[in-house]
C-alpha cells in the first residue's frame, strides 16, 4: 500500500495494489490455488478466444455505505463495472457479467477486444481506461470460450449506459466494499445432469453475481488480499 494504514485505505492503494497483481501475473507468478477455478480450464486447441475487461475506478459520490471492518483494505469509492446480460441472448442469459466478448482478427490482442466489447455494450470513452495488464486465462466450458480476465483502472470516468437492450439489461458500476461485504455473500448452487456445482456469489444492485464472474471476482479479492472473511456454507439455489 501507498503510505497509508488499513484503516485509511484510498484510490491510489487500490490502483498500487491492482498493479502489482497485474505485474505478478506478467510474471508468471499466479498459480492457481483454488479448486473450482482449476476445474474451469478447456483445450486451448478447441476453444473459442476471449476477454473481459475488469475495470476498476473511483465511484463519483456515490460511495459505498459498508461500514470499515477489521482488515478492510479498499475504499468506499472503489468501484467495478459490471453488465447484466440480456434474457435472450443464447450464451449465460440473464447473468452477470463483466464487458467482453470474443477476440477478433483486427484486435490488438486480449486487451484490445476488451476495451473494444466494452465500449460496444456500455458506451465508455476508452482514452479514460488504462490498462494495466492481463491475468491468467481462464476456461469457460459452457460456452466453450478460452477468456482472458483483463485488469484495468479507469483514469477519467465517461458515463455508461446500454447500448443495444438486445445484448445488455443493464450496465452499473457496483462499490467494490458491497461485493466484499460478508452479508452480500454467499455460495449458489446449481444442479445439472446429475451434477453439482457450487461457486461464489454476491448479492448486488437487485441481482445476484455467481458462475464464471463471481469466481473471478472471489480469486481476483483473495489474490489482491482484500477479501473479508464471509460464511462460505450460507448457500443459495443459483439464478437461473
Amino acid at each position: 500500500m501507498n503510505g497509508h494504514g488499513p484503516e485509511e485505505p484510498d484510490a491510489a492503494d487500490a490502483r498500487e495494489d491492482l498493479r502489482s497483481l497485474a505485474e505478478a501475473a506478467r510474471q508468471g507468478r499466479l498459480p492457481h490455488t483454488d479448486e473450482a477455478w482449476r476445474r474451469l480450464w478447456l483445450d486451448p486447441a478447441t476453444a473459442r478466444p476471449a476477454a473481459v475487461l475488469i475495470l476498476f475506478g473511483v465511484l463519483d459520490g456515490i460511495p459505498s455505505h459498508v461500514a470499515d471492518s477489521p482488515g478492510q483494505r479498499v475504499p468506499d469509492d472503489l468501484d467495478v463495472l459490471l453488465v447484466e446480460r440480456a434474457g435472450g441472448l443464447e450464451d449465460h442469459p440473464g447473468q452477470v457479467s463483466f464487458p467482453g466478448g470474443g477476440i477478433d482478427a483486427g484486435d490488438a490482442g486480449p486487451e484490445g477486444a476488451a476495451l473494444r466489447e466494452a465500449v460496444e455494450e456500455t458506451g465508455l470513452e476508452p482514452d479514460g481506461v488504462e490498462i494495466l495488464g492481463t491475468l491468467p486465462q481462464v476456461g469457460l466450458p459452457v460456452s466453450n470460450f478460452l477468456v482472458t480476465p483483463v485488469l484495468g483502472w479507469w483514469a477519467a470516468p465517461s458515463p455508461v449506459a446500454v447500448v443495444d437492450y438486445a445484448e445488455s439489461a443493464q450496465v452499473f458500476r457496483v462499490p467494490v466494499r458491497d461485493l466484499l461485504d460478508p452479508a452480500n455473500r454467499s455460495t449458489a448452487v446449481v444442479t445439472r445432469e446429475g451434477s453439482t456445482f457450487r461457486s461464489p456469489s454476491f448479492a448486488v444492485n437487485g441481482v445476484i453475481v455467481w458462475g464464471f464472474t463471481a469466481l473471478v471476482l472471489n480469486q481476483l479479492f483473495d489474490q489482491l488480499g482484500w477479501t473479508v472473511p464471509w460464511d462460505e456454507k450460507r448457500e443459495i439455489p443459483a439464478p437461473l
